[in-house]
């Protein structure tokens, strides 16, 4: 019964987790170095994540340099970070490339926060089915009597606990990112 309850308690801590990257890759008005982990650029026939060509650096609020390793790479960053979602134009001066980031419109901060609302109920949606998946292991347990009725209850109760906490986390972090993407 153990190892269901801490099984699912990983499984939900993950799926937390997974919430806090994804939030951390959604452009808020503050340069970010989290906002290109997504994406990939072609190095020598290869997609190849931008962290592992260059160094990422926000040396002002509104700023962010990309400082390749390998020079002849500075274009194909420039064209990936061009096709990306993050709607940004870098500036090129054949050394390094220079992202201002823009204040967001307050349209553009609704969209956002949608979309970050969005991409937390898909996390609580996770984190339930993970209860459903133990609950119904504990319930395999139960018939073929390798425990109890009343440690099966018990079971259920503690992994709802479980679920009810990481369903917090996940709407306190969202709470969270709603400020940020909020402020001007």
């Amino acid at each position: 019964m153990k190892s269901v309850i801490n099984n699912a308690e990983t499984r939900m801590k993950k799926s937390v987790a997974a919430l806090g990257s994804e939030f951390n890759s959604l452009r808020t008005g503050r340069a970010s170095s989290a906002l290109f982990d997504k994406i990939k650029v072609d190095y020598y026939g290869q997609s190849t994540p931008l962290s592992q060509v260059a160094t990422i650096s926000v040396p002002e609020a509104r700023l962010v340099v990309i400082q390749p390793w390998d020079k002849g790479l500075l274009s194909e960053i420039e064209r990936a970070v061009q096709k990306s979602e993050l709607s940004v134009n870098p500036n090129n001066d054949g050394k390094v490339l220079r992202i201002n980031i823009p204040p967001l419109t307050e349209e553009r901060r609704k969209e956002l926060v949608k979309v970050a609302k969005n991409t937390a109920e898909q996390s609580r949606v996770a984190v339930r089915n993970i209860r459903r998946d133990a609950n119904d292991e504990l319930k395999k347990m139960e018939k073929s009597s390798d425990i109890t009725e009343d440690d099966a209850k018990r079971g259920e109760d503690e992994i709802q606990k479980l679920t009810d906490k990481y369903v917090k986390e996940i709407n306190n972090l969202l709470e969270e990112k709603e400020k940020e993407i909020m402020e001007i």
